[in-house]
């Protein structure tokens, strides 16, 4: 599973202009299964992706098609879960 953290580069309004394609992009990966989660930093400075344990590769080849390419920089972290709570159970091992 992997952890993306996005961090804005660029001033807000050039944010907004490309947040819908951006929102199309992330509902294009939430239907094929790949992202699990995701949402707004507080305060507005980025955002994060959760995201299933896929190759590293097609990982990467998905977040060259978002639109926050032109406006954010990405790091991206693998992570084993090994502990969750119940409801959270699934995603041991992701």
């Amino acid at each position: 599973m992997y952890i993306v953290s996005l961090s804005y580069t660029r001033p807000m309004e050039e944010v907004d202009a490309v947040l819908d394609a951006h929102m199309a992009w992330l509902d294009k990966y939430f239907a094929a299964g790949v992202f699990i989660t995701a949402g707004r930093k507080e305060p507005r400075t980025g955002g994060v992706i959760i995201a299933r344990n896929i190759d590293r590769e097609r990982l990467n080849t998905i977040l060259l098609e978002d639109a926050f390419q032109a406006v954010a920089e990405y790091e991206v972290t693998e992570i084993n879960i090994t502990r969750a709570a119940d409801e959270f159970k699934g995603l041991i091992g992701s």
